[in-house]
């Protein structure tokens, strides 16, 4: 695992304008918000040569505290290199106000050394050689579906879908081995290393840190006093806080608890679970200030999903979940930043799209089952480790809570040209369900056809 931090420096245009380290700028600004004098009149009070003492006479001025300011400090660029998919996914859930990345899965062709060890997953012993031998077989299943299906979209073009004003060979062979890797990537383990790169205030690392710090897992435990020892550079201050908690160690319980009950009542299901979409509206308003527009008022000059909308969407709340959502599609799925994510990681199935067949893999997604269930039921330190042993393919439920507004644009994204197959077919059925329920919000969508691929 590598840490990177990435300081920002002003474009040339910006040259002259003040300068700030992330604690100078949010002790500045909390000044700012208590004095009249103006911005310019309390950075000419910075001694440049010693912008650290500034900084303390500033926090100690304004008897800040900690969570409030820390947002002042802008955004905080780190790269992560060599994390699991799994981590990523909890970096991305914890942190539900950053901007970020991550490897993709699309354009990106995993291999097995790319695969977490057993210590860094917290794989008890007497379980990590056998742990590490079928998620190398997962990596197998992966690379077989891989070329089987490249293979078969060479020889058959039509099966790709390219659009027809696309001539250009180099665009072709993307938009072909996108269709394979988009369905060969249900084998692939969620313990695989990716990469992320996360910008964020110092407030929101600070909560980040304290949850992943919380986790059961001896990675978990690494990335966090990594990213401190990274972030001290940034923000020595206020980072300083971040350590976990007893509320966050409690939830982190409560979490491992939860899939472990479950598994040891209903085991690791391997079978397709069939969609089911749930997709809840609260309409509910004050009397005194109800919508001062129609639905259709609130969409006028839309031109495409950037569109602002009008208060009247942006004032409805919907809940959306699907029964059946693969660890493949949550981890995309789980980086829109707005509103809250989540999901117990409860198995409730296994996703192959159509054109993979069960059959080739049916002997080892049983073996990979009975391990699984085996693991968890074994032991604390073995039910903590059900992260690391699932595959893209499991499928889990999975809850989005957002306003209307924001909902119709994750829609749109993830129905609109280019989407993943998988994503357009979950998301077609949400918006749809919607529109049953707020029928005045049926031009309110622009379905895409997710074409290409």
């Amino acid at each position: 695992m590598r840490i990177t931090g990435i300081a920002i420096i002003p474009p040339q245009a910006a040259s002259e304008n003040p300068k700030a380290t992330p604690e100078l700028l949010a002790a500045m600004l909390a000044r700012y918000s208590r004095s009249s004098d103006g911005l310019a009149v309390i950075y000419g009070k910075v001694d440049q040569n010693n912008p650290d003492a500034s900084i303390e006479s500033i926090f100690r001025f304004v008897d800040y505290g900690h969570a409030s300011i820390g947002g002042l400090t802008g955004g905080i660029a780190i790269a992560i290199d060599g994390v699991s998919m799994y981590l990523a996914y909890k970096l991305f859930y914890f942190s539900q106000m950053c901007d970020g990345q991550e490897s993709s899965t699309r354009y990106i062709k995993f291999s097995e050394e790319g695969l977490s060890m057993p210590d860094i997953a917290g794989i008890p012993e007497s379980f990590a050689n056998e742990w590490k031998s079928l998620m190398l077989e997962g990596f197998k299943h992966y690379q077989q579906e891989y070329d089987r299906l490249d293979k078969l979209a060479n020889e058959q073009p039509e099966l790709v879908r390219y659009p027809k004003n696309v001539t250009d060979e180099k665009v072709k062979t993307r938009i072909r081995k996108n269709y394979a890797l988009d369905r060969a990537r249900y084998f692939l383990p969620f313990a695989a290393m990716t990469s992320v790169a996360l910008v964020m205030s110092a407030r929101m690392w600070a909560e980040t840190i304290k949850q992943v710090e919380s986790l059961p897992h001896p990675e978990a435990k690494t990335l966090a006093g990594a990213l401190r020892t990274e972030l001290a550079k940034f923000s020595p201050r206020l980072i300083k806080h971040a350590r976990m908690d007893s509320a966050v160690e409690a939830q982190s319980k409560h979490m491992v608890q939860h899939w472990c009950q479950a598994i040891k009542k209903n085991r690791v299901p391997t079978e397709n679970m069939r969609d089911h979409v749930f997709v809840g509206v609260d309409r509910t308003f004050p009397t005194f200030l109800p919508p001062s527009q129609t639905i259709q008022e609130s969409i006028e000059g839309k031109i495409n999903r950037y569109s602002i909308s009008g208060e009247h969407l942006r004032r409805i709340f919907v809940r959306v979940a699907w029964n059946n959502m693969a660890v493949a599609e949550l981890r995309d799925l789980n980086r829109h930043r707005t509103g809250f994510r989540y999901t117990p990681l409860i198995p409730r199935g296994f996703y192959l799209p159509p054109e993979v067949p069960v059959g080739p893999h049916k002997d080892f997604l049983k073996r990979w089952s009975d391990f699984a269930y085996r693991l968890v039921t074994s032991s604390d330190q073995g039910a903590a480790a059900w992260p690391y042993t699932i595959l893209c393919g499991t499928q889990v439920d999975f809850e989005h809570g957002m306003n209307a507004d924001k909902f119709i644009y994750e829609v749109e994204l993830r129905t609109g040209m280019g989407a993943h197959f998988r994503y357009a077919e979950l998301l077609e059925k949400a918006g749809k369900k919607f529109i049953e329920v707020v029928p005045e919000a049926k031009d309110c969508i622009q379905f895409g056809t997710a074409t290409p691929e």
